[in-house]
């Protein structure tokens, strides 16, 4: 089949990514936004195709809500039924744990979309003299410039505003922006990347930006240009202020789910929470445990402790800045604690997994943004002689392939060995 060359297929399946699956002749052809079912025309070269038409279409087939959906790439799903899509989703998890030869049982997918997203990453880019801001067009370097997001929390309703007139103040600098928006209780938190150093006369353009548009703070890569008020973020009874460009889950209730699911599953007084951040679970967990929170961002854990130290009535909770990647926290040392969670980035935490494996420690939960790498954990978990209780799909990023999970591990009780907390 010579390449862009426009041929009539069938879908048969779903993919990973949202995409529709058909047989070729030289092998499978993924067609975005084509449905199981479907016949379609799609112009393909080699395993990709793009959608042309829709020549039969599925009862699984609604309206998207966007205007912009197929064009710009942030949603992949919208146009499927609340029933396919529940279904994709969790077998995007169950195919994971297959391909890695895990058994257990997988929950229903859980609804975590909330208000909608409380981040988002916006893009602007230079077009002719002026400054377009919106998503990159899915598996192209194309921005499609956007007005309105309907996934967007209502308290990021100015974010597309604000990243305009932003990226407008720094036209100037002629560089493809990265503008992250957050939305906290004291209004939106805004972190540059792209821009490079700046200069007096632009740092006092963007000082003028942020009173226009009462901002709470506008940094650069982490630098903070102004802060009129303090970022807060709720975390269960604690208000933690986060520093620029934190990672925080994109919705307050996915954040709320995945605490809650793991609350239910931790048994025991003392808790390590591993790749803790500014303290989503470990905050949460000071409530009913004594915590031990670890992660390699110093700046972050003096966010939790700050945060733990306001709040009353928590348990002790200390904090230790260790690279959980180079250097895990070993069985041994695991082993003073009732309860580990370990939530890592996507990249997963194998060797973290590895001593946990051999820690004995009864009660594990694992929190994972990415299917394959906690497969991959789960494995570890397990061939050290933990049960995998259940698995629990999470979907806090609607319209995305982006799914999260808790996984619960236990096995049989030890005497637990001496030592101090922290």
């Amino acid at each position: 089949m010579s390449d862009n060359a426009t041929v009539e297929l069938t879908i048969a399946t779903l993919g990973h990514r949202g995409e529709g699956i058909a047989k070729g002749a030289e092998g499978s052809i993924f067609v975005p936004y084509a449905l199981p079912g479907e016949r379609v025309r799609a112009a393909v070269s080699g395993e990709r195709g793009n959608l042309k038409a829709v020549i039969e279409s599925s009862p699984e087939r609604i309206a998207p809500i966007c205007r912009h959906f197929a064009d710009c790439g942030a949603c992949a799903a919208q146009h499927m039924t609340p029933a396919l899509y529940a279904t994709w989703k969790r077998d995007i998890l169950i195919r994971a744990l297959a391909q890695a030869r895990v058994e257990t049982s997988v929950a229903p997918l859980l609804d975590a979309h909330g208000e909608g997203r409380r981040r988002a990453v916006l893009h602007a880019r230079l077009v002719g003299e002026r400054s377009a801001v919106g998503y990159m067009q899915a598996r192209a370097h194309r921005l499609v410039a956007i007005d309105e997001c309907p996934v967007l929390a209502p308290a990021m309703g100015a974010a597309l505003a604000s990243a305009g007139e932003i990226a407008a103040v720094l036209r100037k600098v002629g560089k493809p922006l990265d503008i992250a928006v957050t939305a906290t209780m004291t209004g939106l938190d805004i972190d540059l990347r792209g821009a490079g150093a700046l200069d007096f006369s632009l740092r006092q353009d963007l000082v003028g930006v942020a009173d226009r548009l009462d901002l709470a703070r506008l940094s650069n890569h982490g630098e903070i240009i102004i802060e009129r008020r303090a970022p807060q973020i709720a975390m269960g009874a604690a208000r933690v202020a986060p520093p620029p460009g934190a990672f925080l889950q994109a919705t307050s209730e996915g954040e709320r789910l995945l605490a809650a699911l793991t609350l239910e599953a931790i048994k025991g007084e003392r808790v390590a929470d591993l790749f803790c951040g500014v303290g989503a679970l470990a905050l949460r967990l000071a409530e009913r445990h004594q915590v031990h929170a670890v992660e390699i961002e110093t700046v972050a854990l003096a966010a939790l402790a700050r945060a733990a130290g306001e709040t009353k009535r928590l348990h002790p909770t200390s904090t230790e800045a260790r690279d959980l990647f180079r250097r895990p926290l070993t069985r041994q040392e695991l082993r003073r604690f009732d309860a580990i969670v370990f939530d890592p980035p996507r990249a997963g935490a194998a060797a973290q997994a590895t001593e946990i494996a051999a820690s004995g420690v009864p009660s594990v939960v694992a929190v994972s943004c990415n299917p394959a790498t906690f497969a991959r954990d789960a494995r570890l978990l397990v061939e050290g002689g933990y049960r995998f209780e259940k698995a629990t799909p999470i979907d806090q990023f609607r319209f995305s392939p982006h799914v999260e999970i808790v996984g619960v591990f236990t096995r049989p009780t030890r005497k637990r060995a001496k030592g101090l907390l922290g």
